[in-house]
């Protein structure tokens, strides 16, 4: 008996073992607690993140433990990635936001318009039928647009239709930071807000969003109301692959 509890314990610390290195090298799943990003991501979507993307820090294991002020085996993050980070004023909260500006980059609003490096971001309006955004718990009405940044990378953002954010002073990327956004434009606290998240080091980039993996309506019911599943799982927005 002795024996066989002492094998349980074994096999439930390896699997734990097993478990921690695949969370911290690999993948790790995330949920989507805020409606910051949407329509890219929306609340209840439960998605795995690429550890390796960017290279390992402190952030890429479990606790962030203060093993290191260094990043290994660091990979420059391009412009458009959607990306999990560690918010700069706790080093403890993760948000998940797409990234506009690398290290030198110049970022500014102008009249409502989104300009890089002195250049207008390419804004082509977009048709979305059915269309539902929401700000916390509340449905707001945006106009849709797909945007392109100069690397190719084009993606869905919205603003509201009532009064969207207009001008902002020029934000400069100061070395070794990034700057994001959310898709949600006048729903996110980002990079525009620098008392609150700001710049971000590349010390504080967790990893890469990639795929939906489980999306649930939270409006519909609780996940754990077995009987709902039909109607409380998104069915439509699983294995998406997140652009």
């Amino acid at each position: 008996m002795k024996s066989k509890i002492v094998e349980n314990i074994k096999v439930i610390f390896y699997a734990l073992i097993i478990a921690i290195i695949i969370r911290s090298l690999f993948f790790q799943p995330f949920y989507i607690p805020s409606s910051s990003m949407e329509p890219t991501l929306v609340v209840g979507d439960r998605l795995f993140v690429s550890k390796y993307s960017y290279g390992y820090g402190k952030h890429s294991f479990p606790f962030s433990p203060p093993i290191s002020k260094e990043r290994f085996f660091f990979k420059q993050p391009k412009r458009g990635d959607v990306v999990v980070f560690k918010t700069p004023v706790d080093n403890r909260t993760d948000y998940i936001k797409r990234l506009i500006g690398l290290p030198g980059d110049e970022i500014q609003f102008i009249n409502g318009d989104l300009y890089l490096n002195n250049n207008q971001i390419l804004k082509t309006k977009k048709d979305i039928k059915n269309l539902k955004i929401y700000c916390s718990d509340t449905t707001i009405d945006v106009v849709a647009y797909d945007e392109k940044l100069p690397n190719g990378v084009t993606y869905t953002s919205v603003y509201r239709s009532d009064g969207s954010f207009q001008n902002s002073d020029k934000y400069i990327v100061p070395e070794d930071h990034f700057f994001f956004l959310g898709d949600n434009r006048d729903c996110s606290k980002d990079s525009r807000y620098l008392n609150s998240v700001g710049y971000v080091n590349k010390l504080n980039l967790v990893g890469k969003a990639r795929i939906i993996f489980f999306s649930t309506n939270k409006n519909k019911g609780n996940i754990f109301q077995i009987w709902k599943w039909f109607e409380i799982i998104q069915w439509d927005r699983l294995f998406d692959i997140i652009d």
